[in-house]
C-alpha cells in the first residue's frame, strides 16, 4: 500500500489523529509520504518516524493507492491541486465539520487504512470544470480547474456586474447580478446551494449555472449537460472583477471573453460504505446541520 497524506498547517488537531493513522499504515509496511508543510507540523511534535515528503511539483505519481486529506472540504478542494491528472483516489478526514467531501470522522482514522484493506469502499469519479483564457495564464497556470466552482463576481463596488452568458455559442442571456457560479455536481452543496441552486448527486452528467443575488427577478438557477461549452463576457461600472476557481482567485479585466467546460480529467473521491453520500446527505440537509466547514 501505498499513501500520500495532506493537511492544513494551521489544524493543530489534525496531528494526534495524524500519529494514529501513520501507526496503521506502519502495521501494514505501507509507503508513506507527506505534503512538506505537513510534515513539518509533524516533526515539531513527537515524530518517532521518517517519511518521504511531496509538494505541488514533485513527490507524487501514479503508483499512490490513496490520498488522506486532513481537514475539511476545503482542505480537499486543495488536494486536488496536488492530485490533479494522476487519478490516485481521495479520502477526507474531517477534523472539523461535517462536511459534503471530508466526511469520515477523525475518532475513526484507523478504519480508512483497516476498511481500504478490506474492500470496503467504492471509488466515485468527480468530474470538473476548467477555465480558458491567456489572460489568467500567469495566475492560474495548470491549475486551471476546479473541483466545486468556477465564479465571476464583482470587485471593488458594490454596483452589480452583467454577465453576458452563451451556451454552445448560442446566447442564454446576459445576468445582472453580484456575479454567476458555474457548479459540478459536487460543487451544488456548496456556494451554489447557498444561493438558491439545487442539489445533485456527484455521478451526474450536469453542471449548474446559479446567479449570486440576481436583480433580474426571473433569473433562476440552470441546470444543463456537462457538455456545454460556456462563455462568458462581464461588464459593468469598474474596470475588472474577480474570477475564482474554487478558493483561489484572480482579477480579469472586463469585457474579456473566458470560455468555461468540463475538464479532461477526474478526481477519484473513496466512498465508504459506512460514509456515503446519502448518508450525509440526510445528515445535513435534512437534520439542519451546519454546512459550513
Amino acid at each position: 500500500m501505498k499513501v500520500a497524506i495532506y493537511g492544513q498547517t494551521y489544524q493543530d488537531n489534525a496531528i494526534e489523529y495524524l500519529v494514529e493513522l501513520l501507526d496503521e499504515l506502519d502495521k501494514e509496511n505501507a509507503i508513506v509520504a507527506i505534503e512538506e508543510d505537513f510534515y513539518q507540523l509533524y516533526k515539531e511534535g513527537d515524530a518517532s518516524n521518517s517519511y518521504a515528503t511531496f509538494n505541488l511539483n514533485k513527490g507524487l505519481d501514479t503508483s499512490f493507492d490513496m490520498f488522506v486529506s486532513f481537514g475539511g472540504d476545503g482542505t480537499i478542494l486543495r488536494a486536488t491541486t496536488f492530485v490533479r491528472d494522476l487519478g490516485i483516489p481521495i479520502v477526507g478526514v474531517n477534523t472539523g465539520r461535517l462536511g459534503f467531501l471530508s466526511t469520515f470522522k477523525k475518532e475513526d482514522v484507523r478504519k480508512v487504512v483497516q476498511e481500504f484493506k478490506q474492500g470496503a469502499y467504492t471509488v466515485v469519479e468527480r468530474s470538473l470544470v476548467q477555465l480558458n483564457t491567456q489572460k489568467l495564464d500567469k495566475e492560474f497556470g495548470q491549475l486551471n480547474f476546479a473541483l466545486n466552482e468556477i465564479t465571476v463576481s464583482r470587485k471593488d463596488t458594490t454596483s452589480m456586474i452583467t454577465v453576458e452568458t452563451f451556451l454552445n455559442n448560442e446566447y442564454l442571456t446576459s445576468y445582472w447580478a453580484d456575479g454567476l457560479i458555474i457548479s459540478t455536481p459536487t460543487g451544488s452543496t456548496g456556494y451554489s446551494l447557498s444561493c438558491g441552486g439545487p442539489v445533485i448527486v456527484p455521478t451526474a452528467k450536469s453542471l449548474v449555472l446559479t446567479p449570486i443575488a440576481p436583480h433580474n427577478l426571473n433569473a433562476r438557477p440552470l441546470v444543463i449537460s456537462d457538455d456545454t461549452i460556456i462563455r462568458l463576457k462581464v461588464s459593468g461600472r469598474e474596470e475588472n472583477h474577480l474570477v475564482s476557481l474554487d478558493s483561489r482567485i484572480a482579477s480579469l479585466e472586463n469585457g474579456e471573453e473566458i470560455t468555461i467546460r468540463k475538464a479532461s480529467f477526474t478526481i477519484k473521491m473513496i466512498e465508504y460504505t459506512s460514509e456515503s453520500f446519502l448518508k450525509t446527505l440526510r445528515n445535513k440537509l435534512l437534520w439542519g446541520e451546519d454546512r459550513r466547514n
